[in-house]
């Protein structure tokens, strides 16, 4: 019995990639506060979390790991964005495999890679934030203006989260960490999510995507941001 039709497409494509990625980065860090029940001083600090719950360490392990194959798929509309993506990808497991001290330098496995990974990975991100928002100035109309605004913002709110960790590195304040992890995943989020073409308001009729559509709706999009 059909139900919604055959799929529009044979894989996911990159908007849907877009739409699952954002909303991950987005939820992360709030599913985490409210499972600590905010008890951590930073969101890698829910690796260490084993007692009385576990869901913290499985949840942002999981979320960390389906984020990076997502960003692995993810080839995007130029051969700059297509390393970028594996960049980013191999980042996140660098985050996941090698978690962070948290104060304890003993549980780190390799000093200093989970820091790397962090710091490659909210770098690409912003780097992405740039791309999009350049795209989006180049179409033009009043939706793409809009999405390239947000963009900036969330280029911006990656720089800010930068600046929350130089700013733990100086005064050793670890919630400092658990901001700037927070701002970084909710411009990643915010940024990934405006590209997906799925939000209203922001996405012109034409070109606004769909997650479950009938074939006979189907519709080829532009593929400008």
């Amino acid at each position: 019995m059909r139900f919604i039709g055959a799929p529009r497409q044979p894989e996911i494509d990159q908007y849907t990639i877009k739409f699952l990625v954002g909303a991950m980065a987005l939820a992360l860090p709030f599913i985490e506060l409210a499972l600590t029940r905010g008890s951590i001083t930073s969101i890698s600090a829910s690796f260490w979390i084993l007692d009385p719950d576990v869901w913290p360490r499985i949840l942002f392990v999981g979320f960390l790991f389906a984020i990076s194959a997502f960003l692995l798929a993810y080839n995007g509309l130029s051969e700059t964005e297509m390393w970028l993506g594996k960049v980013a990808s191999a980042s996140a497991l660098g985050i996941a495999f090698f978690p962070c001290a948290c104060d304890d330098k003993t549980h780190e496995i390799i000093g200093g890679v989970h820091l790397a990974s962090a710091a490659a990975l909210f770098i690409v991100l912003a780097w992405f934030c740039l791309i999009f928002m350049r795209r989006a100035k180049a179409k033009g109309h009043r939706e793409a203006r809009w999405r390239a605004v947000i963009y900036m913002f969330c280029g911006w709110g990656m720089i800010t989260s930068a600046a929350l960790f130089i700013a733990r590195a100086i005064t050793k304040q670890e919630v400092l960490a658990f901001w700037g992890e927070t701002v970084g995943l909710v411009a990643f989020g915010i940024s990934w999510l405006t590209a997906s073409r799925v939000l209203p308001v922001i996405t012109e009729p034409s070109e606004r995507q769909q997650l479950v559509v009938p074939t006979s709706r189907k519709t080829t999009p532009d593929p400008a941001l």
